[in-house]
């Protein structure tokens, strides 16, 4: 298969979800959690929980950067943007992510100087054409991410750029899915493994989820065939009592993972002691920040950051969704107070938040569903 279409043959989806369907049988429960919001996006775009089987469930990981981000940080990034002269850049999906005093966007109508960038470089190119500025970039994401931001600060360097810096939010997947695996109220029977992350970190480091889990784990891709073969072979895998590491998304993700960019990560960053997630608290060696030899680049130390904490709003149940132990419809506030239009949590702000995808899919298909009942 070459080319986009080929992953959406209904043909092939149905014979999929057939295979499926016998492997599952009916006489035990499935859950299988997707890591990545990508995926979480995928499920609910393409319809796949409609063609599962009723004992397959499908819960929604951690696998969205913006979403696991807790709101002091965000607050702490602007705390920076109100100082004199400086340029708050960030990724669009960062622009309505709510802090206590309002998002970046609210920030913006308010004075600040806050743009959007595409890459780490534009900012740096903001630096390069405003030398009377401090462009402060808003790192954010996981090692997908992450080599792009070290590349940036490396050229900064290179440049000797004094105006610009990073505040750094980049976060690694392989201790959240341990801290997931600790959590007493989740019981899991295998992983569906993140493709865009793998396309850098490689399959290796997930297998201490085989071996010392007894987890199946499949990388997949984000196509509907990709992610009910995924499916398939967690099955077969679960069927046959075995546990192990497997690739589906070999077209993309080498097995080693990318060197060049994993080289990058090792020169310019180093591992946290520990960071707050979002719903999931405080995990050890869970987050990067800019080693010393590129502490100049550092807006941690180039700046006073207040390190604000700050609790979700109680009724926003963010934690829980995260942890797949509820369903988005089920937090108290969704599809009410909390929307995309005006989102209370960050899991219904990014496209890949499992309280958006649902939104945009589930819950507006429901409605027409039940408009077309009455008329």
């Amino acid at each position: 298969m070459r080319y986009v279409d080929e992953f959406r043959q209904p043909e092939l989806i149905s014979r999929a979800a057939d295979e499926i369907r016998r492997l599952a049988g009916t006489e035990r429960h499935y859950r299988m959690m997707e890591v990545c919001g990508g995926h979480t996006h995928a499920i609910y775009r393409f319809g796949l929980k409609d063609i599962l089987p009723e004992n397959i469930e499908l819960i929604h990981g951690p696998g969205c950067p913006v979403c696991v981000l807790p709101m002091g940080r965000i607050d702490d990034g602007l705390a920076i943007a109100h100082e004199p002269d400086v340029i708050f850049a960030a990724f669009g999906d960062m622009m309505r992510v709510p802090g206590t005093q309002g998002s970046p966007l609210e920030h913006k109508a308010r004075g600040i100087d806050v743009r959007i960038v595409y890459s780490p470089s534009d900012a740096l190119k903001l630096a390069r054409l405003n030398p009377d500025k401090h462009v402060m970039f808003f790192a954010i994401g996981f090692e997908t991410t992450a080599p792009s931001t070290a590349l940036t600060i490396m050229r900064a360097k290179a440049e000797r750029m004094r105006n610009f810096s990073v505040f750094c939010n980049h976060v690694t997947i392989i201790p959240a899915i341990r801290a997931i695996l600790d959590s007493p109220d989740m019981r899991l029977d295998a992983f569906i493994g993140p493709g865009h992350v793998s396309t850098v970190i490689g399959c290796r480091p997930y297998e201490w989820i085989a071996q010392n889990e007894s987890k199946p784990i499949v990388v997949s891709g984000f196509e509907p065939l990709d992610m009910l073969q995924s499916i398939v072979m967690l099955l077969r895998q679960l069927k046959a009592g075995e546990a192990k590491v497997e690739n589906q998304y070999k077209r993309v993700v080498p097995w080693e993972g990318n060197r060049a960019a994993l080289k990058a990560m090792a020169e310019v960053f180093q591992l946290r002691p520990y960071f707050e997630w979002r719903g999931l608290g405080f995990i050890s060696q869970s987050a990067l920040r800019l080693s010393d030899k590129y502490a100049e680049w550092d807006a941690e130390q180039r700046f006073e950051v207040p390190g604000i904490r700050v609790t979700d709003p109680k009724a926003a149940q963010c934690g829980e969704v995260l942890k797949g132990v509820l369903k988005p419809h089920q937090c108290k506030l969704f599809g009410r107070e909390c929307t995309p239009e005006h989102p209370v949590g960050a899991l219904m702000v990014s496209s890949e938040g499992s309280c958006a995808a649902y939104h945009n899919y589930e819950h507006r298909k429901a409605a027409m569903v039940s408009l077309s009942s009455i008329a």
